[in-house]
């Protein structure tokens, strides 16, 4: 098992923020958990800092609507919070845990890219 030095880059001071769909963020509001697709087909809940939200949106969501912009609080998610590689050199928040509604701190709508 990693160290917290090696599970956290520097970007660890940066909001940690998931990318839900209208549908996904109601479906958590009634249910009480953020629980997407990924976590049960990858392990974990994929998450991104505020500085990698631009390439994010371009690279996964390039034309996919209207979306939801969760802010997590980093203290409620800690304890399932692991920071992988997913792209070379690029280490992103991956949050192997459903995500309790109570630890988003911010929903707000956001436009990914147009196709």
């Amino acid at each position: 098992m990693s160290s917290m030095a090696e599970d956290q880059p520097d970007e660890r001071d940066d909001d940690v923020v998931h990318i839900a769909t209208r549908d996904e963020w109601a479906a958590a509001q009634q249910s009480g958990v953020v629980s997407p697709p990924s976590l049960h087909t990858e392990g974990f809940v994929h998450c991104s800092t505020r500085a990698q939200l631009v390439a994010t949106l371009d690279r996964h969501f390039r034309g996919a609507g209207p979306l939801v912009l969760l802010q997590l609080d980093l203290g409620a998610i800690e304890p399932h919070l692991r920071w992988e590689e997913s792209h070379p050199g690029e280490r992103f928040p991956h949050v192997y845990a459903p995500i309790p509604v109570e630890a988003v701190v911010a929903a707000t709508p956001v436009i990914p890219p147009a196709a």
